[in-house]
């Protein structure tokens, strides 16, 4: 397999599927965002105030997000989810892979958030197995770490179910909420994952 990241990449395994994000999508992130203010805001990342970068607009979001992952940065997935019965999915969160380093890192990190009207379903331990499976096994990448603020429960769940291994805090590590955060850092290594983090989740009971 090419350890080069062919963009546009689609992912799926059942009800969930990874897919690039469309300018389209705007009215179902809109929707999304405003229903789910106070399940996500706490854990949503910000900018502090003195940023040089001016805030994005989606569809700037989206173009940004295409164009790294056409240059190999990043793996920026929206997530669908097809419910019993459903024909076609919608969308349910969110799933994106930055910083992908190459050569002697070999290393990405993942970040995710899900809709509350779904949540408890076991998409994001889908996307997050999916994702990672794919840098491992595709890109060829060492390791795939994910940093979460201390307090967020149910996103320890995540990589709890998957097997991450927990590797101690950074202070102050990344600016959320209006802040700089303490994060949890967890990590997995390809020696670490056998035949895939998909695999390990369909074996649990």
């Amino acid at each position: 397999m090419s350890a080069v990241a062919s963009w546009p990449v689609v992912l799926s395994h059942g009800p969930v599927t990874l897919r690039p994000w469309r300018l389209t999508d705007r009215g179902a992130w809109d929707e999304i965002r405003r229903r789910n203010a106070s399940w996500t805001g706490p854990w949503d990342s910000t900018r502090p105030h003195d940023s040089p970068e001016p805030p994005l607009t989606f569809a700037g979001m989206v173009r940004q997000f295409n164009r790294r992952a056409r240059h190999g940065g990043m793996l920026p997935f929206a997530v669908d989810y097809r419910g019993p019965g459903e024909r076609r999915g919608v969308l349910a969160g969110q799933l994106t892979i930055s910083g992908i380093t190459h050569g002697s890192a070999g290393w990405a990190q993942a970040g995710y958030w899900v809709d509350q009207r779904w949540a408890g379903r076991g998409i994001i331990p889908v996307a997050l197995a999916l994702a990672s499976d794919y840098c491992f096994f595709t890109l060829r990448l060492h390791r795939m770490e994910v940093a979460i603020r201390p307090e967020n429960a149910r996103s320890l769940r995540v990589v709890e179910k998957l097997g991450f291994r927990y590797e101690g805090v950074r202070q102050r590590y990344m600016h959320v909420d209006g802040d700089w955060r303490d994060h949890a850092m967890f990590a997995l290594h390809v020696e670490e994952v056998g035949p895939g983090l998909l695999a390990r989740l369909e074996d649990q009971p």
